[in-house]
């Protein structure tokens, strides 16, 4: 293909364009406008890395502050992961309603109200109440900064910016435990308060960052506002050519004739959101069912694999957030599948290095430093190959893969099924290690990630550098590896026939 170029393919007659990364020879700058939408969405992740990162430290003196026992302490830690469920599953629908722009508004501003609630409380079920509102806070966040992200980027560097969220969180997760030293020294009524209470801070950033950032173009256009999404794609594309093609690509997604040039169009009320989980859980097609098993399954078992949280230090954190970067800048240049892969891979490895160590140090009578060294070589390890892609894979695949109308309610159920596990594991890592052993419930882990390896291989497929319009086509086949020009051809005839229609699969 032409450096700088569309390629034109021909299907059942009639010429179509289709969007490839805009000249890989001569190499475009990333757009800064995009990119700066993209740290400010990502910020609201700061908000749940700092939830997590700040209750492992003070957690401890609100036990001797509040004189609470060791199951209120569980239960005041463990309990965001349900209240996040209800913001996960809100957030779907209310940004396909008010829009992703307020949305996030509304995350921060939850954030903000809960964050207060649990600095001044006097006592613990004062405490609980503020957990509740913070916990529906970031599982709205934990939704619509991924969505938002990957609607607003380019091809070409999608990958790149949709797992800045993950970054964010773990700098929320760092930016806790300093908050828990900083504070660490002061009266011990006055510290926890405070350390849970400056987490109101991040969301006036982000109310007011928010003011300089872009509503999504995809939204725009399911409700018909495209002289908006028009302006919206000129500034976050690499070129104008990009944004008409992307334009065009996600009118015909949206079922809007691709020869409508009008500003303002009506569209069906079901652009609204209504009817979504009837198509993703009722009615899905081959391709939707396929991609919302593929969503939910690389969610659950990037947290049933995840040990690292239980292990939780800055060392870890700092470890992880560099490991992380590394993958922002390899995403788009490797691709999703080989990096994913390799990292599950390398999962596996130090997980199950990490049994035999800890089953060994177990039945010793004696200290054994070589076991102990491979112990925590094999816990670095492990952090180092989870942030290298399961890490930061999970979020950008899992937003990218939905087609336009069911992404943001199928990003919900996706974060879902991540809270719900992450609270199994976390609320029964100690009955289980008690049960089966520290080796054993490795072992165990082990084999969840081997599981998880044979999952990804047989049913993720690469979508390194297509559009999220042309993402659907490379879904629905389960029993053998598919053509991409197969798949994209087949796609591709399907749209031309629901174009104009009410976009059932957009």
């Amino acid at each position: 293909m032409a450096a700088g170029k569309a390629e034109t393919t021909t299907v059942y007659g009639k010429s179509e364009k289709i969007i490839e990364d805009f000249d890989p020879l001569k190499k475009a700058k990333r757009n800064k406008f995009a990119f700066a939408c993209a740290i400010l969405a990502s910020m609201t992740s700061i908000l749940l890395g700092y939830d997590i990162g700040v209750m492992s430290g003070a957690s401890i003196y609100i036990k001797k502050n509040l004189k609470i026992s060791d199951i209120q302490l569980e239960v005041l830690i463990g309990i965001i992961n349900l209240h996040s469920l209800i913001g996960s599953f809100l957030a779907g629908r209310t940004s396909d309603w008010i829009g992703r722009r307020c949305t996030i508004v509304l995350a921060g501003a939850i954030f903000f109200v809960g964050a207060l609630l649990m600095g001044f409380a006097p006592n613990y079920a004062f405490l609980m109440f503020g957990r509740f509102v913070t916990g529906v806070g970031v599982g709205y966040a934990a939704v619509i900064a991924p969505v938002y992200t990957a609607e607003v980027s380019p091809a070409s560097s999608r990958g790149f910016l949709t797992s800045f969220p993950e970054v964010f969180i773990n700098l929320g997760i760092l930016f806790g435990f300093v908050s828990n030293f900083a504070f660490s020294k002061l009266p011990i009524n006055l510290g926890w308060r405070l350390m849970l209470g400056i987490g109101a801070i991040p969301s006036v950033f982000l109310a007011v960052g928010v003011l300089a950032m872009p509503e999504s173009p995809r939204w725009l256009v399911m409700q018909g506002r495209l002289g908006e999404a028009r302006h919206v794609l000129n500034k976050i594309s690499d070129s104008k050519e990009e944004a008409e093609l992307r334009l065009a690509d996600i009118k015909q997604a949206a079922g809007i004739p691709e020869n409508c040039t009008d500003d303002v169009v009506q569209v069906t009320k079901q652009n609204h959101g209504e009817g979504v989980c009837k198509e993703l859980l009722l009615h899905p097609t081959p391709s939707v069912r396929h991609i919302l098993i593929a969503a939910v399954g690389i969610h659950f078992f990037q947290q049933a694999s995840d040990t690292h949280k239980l292990l939780a230090t800055i060392a870890v954190g700092l470890f992880k957030t560099m490991f992380i970067l590394v993958a922002t800048f390899l995403l788009d240049r490797v691709g999703r599948r080989p990096l994913l892969l390799t990292s599950v891979g390398g999962m596996i490895v130090c997980l199950a290095s990490l049994g035999v160590s800890l089953t060994i140090i177990d039945h010793s009578h004696t200290k054994l430093m070589w076991a102990i060294v491979l112990s925590i070589a094999s816990v670095l390890c492990f952090v180092v190959s989870f942030s290298i892609g399961m890490g930061p894979i999970a979020g950008v695949y899992s937003t990218e893969i939905f087609p336009l109308r069911l992404r943001a309610q199928g990003a919900s159920m996706s974060v879902a099924a991540n809270r719900v596990t992450s609270g199994v594991v976390s609320m029964t890592f100690i009955s289980l290690y008690k049960g089966i052993s520290i080796g054993g419930a490795f072992f165990l882990f082990t084999g969840i990630a081997m599981v998880s390896w044979v999952f990804f291989f047989t049913m993720l497929p690469e979508t390194q550098g297509k559009t999220l319009e042309e993402i659907e086509g490379c879904f629905g086949n389960f029993t053998k590896k598919s053509n991409n020009k197969e798949v994209n051809v087949e796609n591709n005839s399907s749209d031309q026939i629901q174009l104009g229609t009410n976009g059932r699969h957009a």
